[in-house]
């Protein structure tokens, strides 16, 4: 049930990213072109997902204790920033920034063809690989010491 409800989910975002036109690189580079021909449509749309979200969040942890399809929430609980969140969201912004893709509209957009996503996705894939089978060089530290 967990799956189907993960499909209906992924399916309702890759319309949404459809509808909005965000699976459109274009779209995505002439936001980033603040001084040409900037587009503020990607404002929008995410301001209309915080929009609905938001309040969605706010009932349902006010509502319930657990989620439907879990043990419970899993809401982050860390709030420092370290060098691997920083150096992944820097490759991430570099990566969204050059392709004109984030992960989500470049698979949205993978049945068109495009050749920048037929490029973007392979490398986008292998990015990811890389990331889970990286070593982790951050210094661990023990409970209770700063």
């Amino acid at each position: 049930m967990k799956q189907l409800f993960a499909l209906l989910s992924g399916l309702v975002f890759g319309i949404g990213l459809i509808v909005s036109g965000m699976a459109d690189p274009a779209k995505v580079l002439n936001f980033l072109d603040v001084f040409g021909t900037w587009d503020p449509s990607l404002a929008f749309v995410m301001g209309g997902a915080i929009a609905v979200t938001a309040p969605g969040f706010a009932l349902l942890f006010r509502s319930r204790q657990t989620p439907y399809f879990d043990s419970t929430f899993r809401v982050p609980t860390r709030n420092d920033l370290e060098p691997k969140l920083l150096t992944g969201a820097a490759i991430f912004g570099i990566g969204w920034g050059l392709g004109g893709f984030c992960p989500g509209p470049a698979l949205t957009a993978l049945p068109l063809a495009a050749s920048g996503t037929l490029i973007f996705v392979p490398f986008m894939l292998g990015g990811m690989w890389i990331a889970r089978h990286t070593p982790d060089l951050t210094p661990k530290t023990k409970e209770g010491t700063a």
